[in-house]
């Protein structure tokens, strides 16, 4: 049996420009703003026929953050942000696969 992607039974900004999500397997992740808006995996952010990222963090406002996240189906995210980008769909495996804490370890992409 295959392992099954977590699915977040939290999410919340903090104050230091953060989200966090906690999952069902008790993991905590925390993304800064910036970073996941520059992480995007839309077709405006990567290229659909490369796959070479488009938008990096450091393209995105210093100041961007998430003003609704609103559920995809039973499996995504989609982010509507503050600079007026909204067409990225940021599934659970994704977002597990971009958190950067020390025990994950995710290099920005």
């Amino acid at each position: 049996m295959a392992d099954r992607t977590p699915v977040p039974v939290d999410m919340k900004t903090t104050e230091d420009q953060k989200l966090k999500i906690t999952w069902d397997d008790g993991h905590e992740s925390e993304y800064h703003f910036r970073f996941l808006r520059g992480s995007c995996p839309c077709a405006e952010c990567v290229d659909e026929i490369t796959g070479k990222r488009i938008v990096y963090p450091n393209h995105v406002p210093e100041h961007v953050r998430p003003m609704e996240a609103i559920p995809v189906g039973r499996y995504a995210y989609q982010f509507v942000w503050s600079d007026g980008h909204n067409t990225g769909i940021y599934t659970y495996e994704y977002l597990r696969s971009i958190c950067q804490c020390s025990k994950c370890g995710a290099t920005p992409k």
